[in-house]
C-alpha cells in the first residue's frame, strides 16, 4: 500500500458516509445527471483546444469538462431528487427496513463511483504529457493497478484518452548535415513505403503505448524495445486499416532499443536495407506520429558510429552504434524507418535529440540485419519502461 492507496481509500470511505446519508435514490438520480452532464462536457472541453482531440491534452481538458458540466446538473436534479425519496420512502419510522437498506444502496453506490473516479483520475495521469512522477506513483499504486487490470485506460471505456509513444530523448553526437529536402516527400518510391509501415499498439504498466514499425520479411516487423516493452497485449495496425493483428516478440534487445515482432497474415512488402547510410543522404522519416495518421518527414542522415549513451530503460552508461539524423522526430515514430529517395531503410529511429536543431538517431540497419537472423521463438518484452 502506498500513500496514494491510503488516499483513494479515505475517499471512498467518505464517499460512503455521504451516499449512507444521501440514499439510493438520490445517488441514481443525481448520479444520472452526472453522467449526461459528463457525456456533454467531455466533449464539449477538447473541442476548446486547437487540436481539439489529437491535442496531448485532450484527456485532461475533457476530465475537467465533464467533471464541471457533471457537477451543475448534478446538483441541479438533487432537489428533485430528494423530494422523490421523500414520497417514496415516507417518513422514516414507518418503513425502517426500507429506510435502511435504501441507504445502504446509497453507501455501496457512492463507494463505487469514489473508485470509478479514481480510475478515471489515475487513467488521465498516465496519458497525461510529461507527468513521468506522476504516472509512477499511480503504477505504484495497488488499488489502481487492480482496476488498471480490470479497466485498461487504452480500452474503449475511455475514448477521450491517447496513448503515447515514450519516446527517448539522447545526447549525441551533432548529424552536421545540411537541412532536409522537402522534396523527397512526393517521390514515388518513398510514398509507396507506406504499405510497408505499420502502427504499434499496446498496454504496459497501465499505460496504452504507440510507436511505429516497418516489414523486414514475411509476417515480421521491426519496431523499438521502448515501444514494446513490458507488453503482453501487443498488436500492429496496417497502413489504411483499421484491423489490429496480434503481434508476438521474437527478438528484444534493450541496448541497442530493438525488438522484432512475429505478425501472421500481415500484408505489404519487406522494405529493402539500403546498401550503405551516407552522411549528407536525403531521407524521410516514415510512421504515425501521436498516434494519429501516416506521416512523412523529410530528413537527412549524418554519421554512424560508436556513442556512449544509455539503453532503453535509460541505465548505462554503455557503448552502442547509432546513426544520427537530422529532421523531425515525433512521439510515435519510434520504430519507425528512415528511407532514402528509392525507399530503402537507412535506419530505424529510436530516440530524438535533446537540444540544438531538430534531429534524432536510428537502429544502424547492420544491427536490424544480424537480429532478423536471430530471431526464433517467443521472446519476453522485460519491464515497462514507462
Amino acid at each position: 500500500m502506498t500513500g496514494l492507496d491510503w488516499v483513494i481509500l479515505a475517499f471512498a470511505v467518505a464517499m460512503g458516509i455521504w451516499g449512507y446519508q444521501q440514499g439510493l435514490i438520490v445517488g441514481l438520480l443525481s448520479l444520472a445527471g452526472f453522467a449526461a452532464g459528463a457525456f456533454l462536457g467531455s466533449r464539449l472541453g477538447p473541442a476548446l483546444l486547437a487540436d481539439g482531440s489529437e491535442s496531448p491534452y485532450a484527456p485532461a481538458t475533457a476530465l475537467a469538462g465533464a467533471l464541471l458540466i457533471g457537477g451543475i446538473v448534478a446538483v441541479s436534479l438533487e432537489g428533485v431528487a430528494i423530494t422523490a425519496r421523500r414520497r417514496l420512502l415516507g417518513a422514516r419510522g414507518r418503513h425502517p427496513v426500507l429506510v435502511v437498506a435504501e441507504a445502504a444502496g446509497g453507501a455501496i453506490l457512492l463507494t463505487a463511483l469514489a473508485f470509478g473516479l479514481a480510475w478515471l483520475f489515475g487513467a488521465v495521469a498516465l496519458n497525461a504529457p510529461g507527468a513521468k512522477d506522476l504516472r509512477k506513483a499511480v503504477q505504484r499504486s495497488a488499488i489502481l493497478r487492480a482496476l488498471n487490470d480490470a479497466f485498461p485506460p487504452s480500452s474503449s471505456i475511455i475514448k477521450a484518452l491517447n496513448r503515447i509513444d515514450p519516446r527517448i530523448a539522447i545526447s549525441g553526437p551533432d548529424p552536421n548535415v545540411g537541412p532536409p529536402d522537402s522534396k523527397i516527400a512526393g517521390d514515388p518510391e518513398v510514398t509507396a513505403a507506406e504499405d510497408s509501415v505499420v502502427k504499434v499498439l499496446g498496454t504496459a504498466c497501465g499505460l496504452g503505448v504507440s510507436g511505429s514499425g516497418w516489414v523486414a520479411a514475411p509476417d515480421l516487423v521491426v519496431t523499438n524495445a521502448h515501444v514494446v516493452a513490458g507488453e503482453t497485449d501487443t498488436s500492429v495496425t496496417p497502413s489504411g486499416s483499421d484491423s489490429q493483428l496480434d503481434a508476438t516478440p521474437v527478438h528484444y534487445d534493450p541496448s541497442n532499443d530493438l525488438a522484432l515482432l512475429q505478425v501472421d497474415g500481415l500484408a505489404g512488402d519487406s522494405l529493402p536495407f539500403a546498401a550503405q547510410a551516407r552522411s549528407g543522404t536525403p531521407g524521410a522519416v516514415l510512421g504515425y506520429p501521436e498516434n494519429g495518421a501516416f506521416r512523412i518527414t523529410p530528413a537527412r542522415i549524418g554519421g554512424t558510429g560508436p556513442v556512449v549513451t544509455q539503453d532503453s530503460y535509460g541505465l548505462g552508461p554503455i557503448t552502442r552504434q547509432l546513426t544520427s539524423l537530422r529532421g523531425e522526430v515525433r512521439s510515435g515514430n519510434s520504430g519507425g524507418p528512415v528511407v532514402d529517395a528509392a525507399g530503402r531503410v537507412l535506419g530505424t529511429v529510436f530516440a530524438s535529440t535533446t537540444s540544438g536543431k531538430p534531429g534524432g538517431y536510428a537502429v544502424p540497419n547492420a544491427i536490424v540485419s544480424d537480429a532478423l537472423e536471430l530471431a526464433g521463438g517467443e521472446v519476453g518484452t522485460g519491464p515497462c519502461t514507462h
